[in-house]
């Protein structure tokens, strides 16, 4: 699979509108999935340091924390 099409595939999964999006309609949703995602590659691409490894982990990966917050 090429770079390209996995990125024709991020945006259609993201082009589904959630609920907030869907109340005030989207005259083109695959366009605003394209700018949604851009943006957010932009911005987690600014936020690693050059020397670190970014992880990607599902939310059902998270450590427990051994005791409560104050």
């Amino acid at each position: 699979m090429s770079h390209q099409q996995s990125d024709q595939e991020r945006i259609e999964s993201r082009a589904h509108l959630l609920p907030e999006e869907a109340a005030v309609g989207s005259e083109d949703p695959e366009a605003q999935a394209d700018a949604i995602l851009a943006e957010s590659d932009i911005r987690e691409d600014r936020n690693v340091a050059q020397d670190a490894t970014l992880e990607r982990r599902m939310s059902d990966q998270t450590v427990t924390p051994s005791e409560p917050p104050d």
